[in-house]
């Protein structure tokens, strides 16, 4: 006799919402969209559109195909498997569904009612990806985060729908008004014959009003536009417009008695050869970021570069002011700096450099009030800060990143939040 799994988990899925059952049932022999050649479902985080979606591709590809080849995709195999697959699974065999994962191949087996199909996992995080697809005969695809994909991945993977009855799913949260998913295919779905539905929190019913409140509390700005209102809104001006000068900066003497021994410190690092170096000295109490002092030299103002070893020197003294940091943040280009300072045996911490999640973390935390910048011992971070803005025409032309001007101290700041602020921390 089997001893019972204790540690195994039951899962109780919500009902599913309107907005959910007309994914569930477009396909269906009774729906009025029936013949559509895919669904598209956008909008904001949290929605109910990957559950709905998945298990609705699902149902169709073994409901109306046998022995045929279909195509799931994420931004990478990994984040497919834990976003999607994971659940998926679990409400697959709820249903009466079998499977095989075949992780070696990266592909899963899945039966019912004497049905075989087969779903390859594709992972679309960059251009040469779409070569990872190529080849392959499929009878459907579903993208799940298809905005975050290259456009020669996704027209790889529909390109590759060549059987009778084939159709595409995608979902995704939106991004710029010029997006190419946005301009290609949502603006032009109904010309392309496709079912397009719009998901807001509200739409799944799992979401206390709480946990609601938490989401909304966690972007601000172009991202709250994006991710809680669900509209493909434009990055443009300032980008930490939410800046307050009462909640955001304060006075030395306004610093918590005994930050160095209850706080942990670090030093974070934008380093420049040609363009400013600077170095923040940065107290993270676990609640609120304080940053005290800043090392700013600015090789074109001084008319004189320096090299390593003087940069060495530099942090070396600016670090005897406080205990041992507990890691220096460096920007993940400055190879020669990093081996300078690993040399003198400290320990160095690539910065997670991505911009966009950067940025929506740290202004977050500005929002809430919990980045703190002494304004008298920070005098250029602080201007670089304030003047942190969207570029334009990059915008314009699709691409999301600020102003490469006068931005070192921003970007030192947004280094330290994206590498060690944990994203749970967010939620007030």
């Amino acid at each position: 006799m089997k001893k019972k799994n204790k540690n195994k988990l039951s899962f109780k899925f919500k009902p599913f919402s309107k907005k959910q059952r007309k994914v569930l049932n477009w396909w269906t022999e009774n729906s009025p969209v029936k013949d559509a050649d895919g669904i598209i479902a956008d909008g904001a985080i949290r929605s109910g559109k990957t559950v709905s979606m998945s298990l609705s591709f699902i149902m169709w590809s073994m409901e109306n195909f046998d022995g045929q080849n279909f195509g799931m995709c994420g931004k990478t195999v990994g984040s497919f498997r834990r976003n999607v697959w994971f659940w998926l699974k679990i409400m697959l065999i709820s249903r009466g569904y079998k499977y095989k994962d075949h992780k070696t191949d990266n592909y899963i087996e899945i039966t019912r009612n004497g049905k075989t199909n087969y779903f390859y996992i594709f992972g679309g995080k960059d251009e040469g990806s779409n070569d990872l697809i190529q080849g392959i005969t499929l009878a459907g695809i579903f993208f799940d985060e298809v905005a975050l994909m290259p456009e020669s991945f996704a027209n790889q993977g529909t390109g590759r729908c060549s059987v009778e009855g084939s159709k595409f799913w995608f979902n995704c949260n939106p991004d710029g008004p010029i997006h190419w998913f946005y301009t290609n295919w949502i603006l032009k779905a109904k010309e392309k014959n496709l079912l397009y539905l719009h998901f807001t929190m509200d739409d799944n019913l799992s979401l206390t009003e709480k946990i609601k409140n938490r989401y909304r509390s966690m972007y601000v700005g172009v991202f709250f536009k994006r991710y809680i209102q669900g509209l493909w809104a434009m990055a443009e001006g300032a980008i930490y417009d939410m800046w307050d000068s009462i909640k955001n900066e304060i006075l030395e003497e306004d610093l918590p008695s005994g930050l160095q021994q209850i706080a942990r410190r670090y030093i974070a690092i934008d380093y420049g050869t040609t363009n400013a170096t600077v170095f923040l000295d940065i107290y993270d109490d676990g609640t609120d970021i304080w940053v005290t002092r800043e090392y700013y030299y600015d090789s074109k103002e001084k008319m004189a570069q320096k090299t390593d070893k003087q940069y060495g020197d530099d942090l070396e003294e600016f670090i005897k002011e406080g205990p041992s940091p507990v890691a220096i943040i460096l920007d993940p280009s400055a190879a020669s700096f990093k081996a300078e300072m690993r040399n003198r045996g400290y320990r160095i911490k690539a910065a997670d450099n991505e911009v966009l999640d950067g940025i929506r973390m740290t202004a977050t935390l500005i929002q809430q009030g919990r980045i703190k910048v002494v304004k008298k011992k920070c005098k250029r971070s602080l201007g670089d800060i304030l003047s942190y803005v969207w570029d334009e025409k990059a915008c314009q032309r699709g691409e999301e990143k600020p102003v490469k001007e006068n931005d070192h101290g921003a970007d030192a700041l947004r280094y330290f939040v994206k590498t060690i602020i944990k994203p749970r921390r967010l939620a007030r």
